[in-house]
């Protein structure tokens, strides 16, 4: 067994980066400025989007980027139990109304049958999550959407660099939210970003910063003037040049960082594809997976634990495992205020008792890799059931 704790998923942040934020230090600008823009265009420029938006947070990003399509009171905007809190918040912090539909038992991604059944007179927009970093069945989407001229928002905080059908994740639709938090496949420490056509996303980036008319680098650089009005009620949502500079590094070597996530799902599926109390995550032949995510399930009829028993299991052996994500109508605030309860979402709440997120980041070793199939293959064999044994 393990002598030290195996982290589930720490960040990797390497010298170039650390240069690059003493850089932004000794600049004397540390805020939104020009290091911001530059990431803004790489990025823009990496995925093949018309433009893109830095932002504090992919929670912002889908927030500004709901405000900029105008998203408000009255609407109904359809989305998934399958993801995290923050995507289902931005519509009620914009007094519109989240309408869950259940997800595909595969992907676990929302399930377009039950998007098409959910559309009223009042849905204004739809908000896929591409759960784990698995894209979308985003042309079945868009046919909705455009039946019934819906715009879509694409919760992506798990799927850069995904690709559908050979388009990059975020070249897709209306807009697209990426988030750079500390665990994810790019890194800014806390930050996200908004793709989409030019037109949006300069609406979504007036709403990003107080709804003036001019940011601070516009006002107080040399070229900028110090008058500006405010045109919307905007929220504070910019991303700072500090943030960005890590984004820039983190952005030209995220092709080898996905190369060595990729060598890690392999030894993975390699090592439990063919134990019949785990179930290996899914990837459909016409998507490219971000692998930000490896959800195991649990056979749970063919073993004596359940899937907390299991984890604590992993955590006796050093391994750092958690779960990804508790279903939105489970949570007491929506299970409350909507009335939901665990049975109305049948495939989103099953699978949540089965899943396990195992360790996948950029600073395990091959060892590493090795000891958690080890303590899986231990804690999966030390408690069949008769109906595994």
């Amino acid at each position: 067994m393990r002598s030290a704790f195996l982290p589930f998923s720490p960040p990797l942040i390497g010298e170039e980066e650390i240069a690059e934020v003493v850089d932004t230090l000794q600049s004397g600008w540390i805020t939104t400025g020009p290091k911001t823009k530059q990431f803004e265009q790489e990025f823009a420029e990496f995925i093949g989007a018309p433009a893109a938006l830095a932002l504090s947070s992919a929670t912002d990003a889908m927030l500004v980027g709901l405000a900029a399509l105008g998203i408000g009171p009255g609407d109904e905007v359809i989305t998934t139990p399958m993801t995290f809190c923050s995507t289902v918040h931005v519509i009620e912090h914009l007094g519109a109304t989240p309408v869950l539909v259940d997800v595909e038992p595969d992907t676990l991604n929302i399930a377009p049958s039950q998007v098409a059944r959910a559309v009223t007179p009042r849905t204004r927009a739809v908000m896929p999550v591409h759960l784990y970093g698995h894209p979308c069945e985003m042309d079945a989407l868009l046919d909705i959407a455009a039946q019934h001229d819906l715009r879509i928002l694409e919760d992506a905080a798990h799927a850069l660099p995904a690709k559908y059908k050979g388009r990059a994740v975020g070249t897709l639709s209306t807009l697209t939210a990426f988030s750079f938090y500390a665990t994810k496949n790019l890194t800014t420490a806390e930050g996200g970003m908004l793709t989409g056509d030019l037109d949006t996303i300069e609406q979504a980036r007036v709403w990003s910063l107080h709804g003036m008319s001019r940011d601070a680098y516009k006002r107080y650089s040399a070229e900028g003037s110090w008058y500006y009005e405010v045109i919307l009620p905007g929220f504070k949502c910019n991303m700072t040049d500090i943030c960005a500079a890590i984004g820039l590094h983190q952005l030209r070597n995220l092709p080898q960082f996905q190369a060595r996530r990729r060598e890690i799902v392999h030894r993975y599926n390699e090592a439990f594809s063919q134990v019949k109390e785990l179930q290996v995550p899914v990837e459909r032949p016409e998507i490219e997976h971000a692998w930000h995510i490896y959800a195991l399930r649990l056979n749970l009829e063919r073993l004596t634990i359940d899937r907390t028993q299991f984890i604590e299991e992993l955590k006796t052996r050093n391994i750092g495992a958690s779960v990804h994500f508790i279903p939105i109508h489970l949570h007491p605030y929506y299970r409350d205020k909507y009335g939901y309860r665990p049975e109305d979402f049948p495939v989103a709440h099953e699978n949540y008792q089965k899943l396990i997120s195992l360790p996948l980041n950029l600073r395990m070793s091959d060892q590493d890799m090795e000891d958690v199939i080890e303590a899986v293959l231990d804690v999966t064999s030390s408690h069949l059931s008769k109906k595994g044994k």
